[in-house]
C-alpha cells in the first residue's frame, strides 16, 4: 500500500508590501511571511514540503514537465487533432517565446527555486532541531534547488543563477553562462551527499536521497560531456548496494510496485478520488496529490501523444529478422485486442481516439501503456496517482556503458548493456545480435542508443539524451526531423521573463528566436 510520504499543502512564500500611505496597513495581520516563520523544526519541515509540493504540480511533474521533455523528443507523436496548439508547436518545432508550455515549466522552476531559497537562507533561525536534522532538510531543499537548475540549464542555457531569497523587483539577475549554472549544480550536488541518507523509512519515502543526488550529479556531469567525473558518482550509485533492477520490467511503472528497489528518485503522488488540482504553484489542501499523466497519454483517455513510428520501429521484434522480440515493446504499449482493466476489458480501435500508427509498414492503432491505470481501470477520465519515477537504476546501469565505452573499455560497455536486457521479464540475448555487432566502439555506441531508447522511451530522457549526443556530435543521424541549427538546441527564454526581468534585453535572447 502506498505510504503517504507529507501533508499535501503548500506554504506560500511572499513578502507583504503596504503601501506609502500612512494611513493604511502594511501588512496583512493574517497572512505569513518569511520574516515571521522559521520560528523551529516543524515549520522549516513544512517549507522543505513546500518545495516538493511546487515539483510534483501541474505545472512540473503533474503535467506540463513530461509533456515538455516527450513533446521535444522523437518518443511521440500527435494523437490527433486534440492535441493543443502550444503542445503541438514544440511536437513541430514551431514554438516561440510565447509558447505557453515552456513559459509554464521556466516560470513553476523558478518558483520551486525561490521557495528552496527561502529555506536554505533562513534556516539559521530554526534552533531546535538536531544538527543532522537540519543539515539533512537543507540538503533535500538544496537538491529540488540544483534538480530545478539541471533542468533550466540542459533545456535553455544560460538562465539567471539565484541563490538567495529575493524580496524586490530590484532582485533581478541576468543570465548567467551555461558554465556557471553547471558549476553551482555540481558544488551543490557534492556538497550535500554526506547530510542526505542513503534510504528512509516508509513513512518519509520519496524525500531525495544520498543516491539520487550522485545520480543528478552524473547526470549534470553527462550533459557536460565530463565522462570521466560521471563514472565516479555513477559507481558510487552502483556500489552503494542500496539499488538493483527488479525482475519485473512493469514494475516500474505500477501504483502496487512504488519505491522498488531500482527506484532512485520518484515524485509521490497520493490517491485522493480521482481529485486533480490543477493550480500550477501546488498550493491548496489538494495540491499535487494526483498526476494527470493517465488521462493524458491513455488509449481510453485524451490520447494526446500516441508512440512515434520510430520509436515502435526501434523494438527488436522476429517479425524484422531478430531473434526475439523485445518484451519490453508489449509492456511500454497498448495495442487493439488486447486486454486491460485486470483482464475484464478488450481494447478496441474505436476506443483510441485519434491517430493510428505504421508500424513495420503495417497501419494499427497504439498508445502508451506506461503509467497508464488502465491495467486496473475502465475509466474514460482518469487521473491517478502512479508516482513518476524520475531516476531509476537502469539508468544508472546505460549511463556507466555511455562512459565506459567513451574510455574505450568496449567490453565492460557491453556488460553493463547486457545486465539491462538479462532482466529477468525481458531476458533478451546478449550483445552482440545480428542487428548490433559491438566490436568497435562506434557499434556499442549504436547499442547504447538503442537500449537506452527501448528501454527508457517515454520517461523523459530520451529529449537530453538528444541534445547531449547532438552535442557531443554523438549522433550518426539528427533524429528530429525538424531541427534547425543555431536554434533548435536550446528552448527560447520565454517572452514573459524578457519583459519583467529588467536585466534581460531582447539581444540576450538563445539564437534563432
Amino acid at each position: 500500500m502506498k505510504k503517504k510520504l507529507i501533508i499535501i499543502y503548500a506554504l506560500l512564500f511572499g513578502i507583504v508590501f503596504g503601501c506609502n500611505d500612512d494611513t493604511l496597513d502594511k501588512t496583512n495581520p493574517n497572512g505569513v511571511t518569511v520574516e515571521g516563520y522559521y520560528k523551529n523544526g516543524s515549520e522549516l519541515s513544512s517549507a522543505v514540503t513546500s518545495v516538493y509540493s511546487m515539483l510534483k504540480s501541474n505545472n512540473l511533474v503533474a503535467r506540463e514537465w513530461f509533456f515538455l521533455h516527450d513533446l521535444r523528443s522523437d518518443d511521440v507523436a500527435a494523437g490527433g487533432g486534440q492535441l493543443e496548439t502550444p503542445r503541438n508547436q514544440l511536437l513541430l518545432g514551431t514554438h516561440d517565446t510565447g509558447n505557453s508550455v515552456l513559459g509554464t515549466v521556466w516560470l513553476a522552476y523558478y518558483r520551486l527555486i525561490h521557495r528552496a531559497n527561502a529555506v536554505v537562507d533562513n534556516s539559521d533561525k530554526v534552533t531546535d532541531l538536531a544538527d543532522a536534522d537540519k543539515k539533512r532538510l537543507l540538503g533535500e531543499a538544496r537538491f529540488l534547488r540544483a534538480y530545478a537548475y539541471y533542468e533550466l540549464v540542459s533545456l535553455w542555457g544560460g538562465v539567471p543563477l539565484y541563490k538567495n531569497y529575493v524580496t524586490t523587483v530590484d532582485g533581478s539577475l541576468p543570465r548567467s553562462s551555461p558554465d556557471e549554472v553547471y558549476a553551482y549544480v555540481i558544488s551543490e550536488l557534492a556538497a550535500i551527499q554526506a547530510d542526505l541518507p542513503a534510504t528512509y523509512d516508509a513513512g518519509n519515502q520519496g524525500r531525495a536521497t544520498k543516491g539520487a543526488a550522485q545520480m543528478l550529479l552524473a547526470r549534470t556531469y553527462l550533459q557536460k560531456g565530463d565522462y570521466a567525473s560521471a563514472k565516479t558518482e555513477l559507481l558510487k550509485v552502483y556500489n552503494a548496494r542500496v539499488y538493483g533492477l527488479v525482475d519485473n520490467y512493469n514494475d516500474n511503472f505500477l501504483e502496487e510496485t512504488e519505491f522498488n528497489k531500482e527506484s532512485i528518485f520518484e515524485v509521490n503522488f497520493y490517491p485522493s478520488g480521482g481529485v486533480y488540482n490543477w493550480d500550477g504553484d501546488g498550493n491548496g489542501a489538494t495540491a499535487g496529490t494526483e498526476t494527470v499523466r493517465t488521462q493524458e497519454y491513455s488509449a481510453i483517455g485524451w490520447r494526446n501523444v500516441i508512440p512515434s513510428n520510430s520509436l515502435l520501429s526501434e523494438f527488436e521484434k522476429t517479425t524484422k529478422g531478430d531473434a526475439k522480440t523485445d518484451p519490453r515493446y508489449d509492456d511500454s504499449f497498448y495495442f487493439s485486442g488486447e486486454k486491460y482493466n485486470n483482464g475484464a476489458s478488450t481494447l478496441t480501435d474505436a476506443q483510441q481516439n485519434g491517430n493510428a500508427s505504421v508500424v513495420d509498414g503495417v497501419t494499427k492503432k497504439v498508445s502508451w501503456q506506461k503509467y497508464s491505470l488502465m491495467y486496473k481501470m475502465n475509466e474514460s477520465f482518469l487521473t491517478g496517482a502512479i508516482n513518476q519515477r524520475i531516476m531509476r537504476f537502469a539508468e544508472t546501469i546505460l549511463s556507466l556503458a555511455e562512459v565506459e565505452n567513451e574510455a574505450g573499455n568496449i567490453t565492460e560497455a557491453v556488460k553493463y548493456l547486457n545486465m539491462v536486457r538479462a532482466r529477468k521479464s525481458v531476458s533478451m540475448p546478449a550483445y552482440p545480435t545480428a542487428r548490433f555487432p559491438v566490436s568497435s566502439k562506434d557499434q556499442v555506441m549504436a547499442a547504447i542508443v538503442h537500449e537506452r531508447r527501448v528501454e527508457l522511451s517515454g520517461e523523459q530522457i530520451r529529449n537530453r539524451d538528444i541534445l547531449r549526443w547532438r552535442k557531443l556530435n554523438k549522433l550518426k543521424a539528427e533524429p528530429i526531423a525538424y531541427f534547425q541549427a543555431n536554434k533548435q538546441e536550446l528552448l527560447p527564454i520565454p517572452q514573459q521573463e524578457v519583459d519583467n526581468n529588467a536585466k534581460i534585453e531582447p539581444g540576450d535572447q538563445n539564437p534563432g528566436y
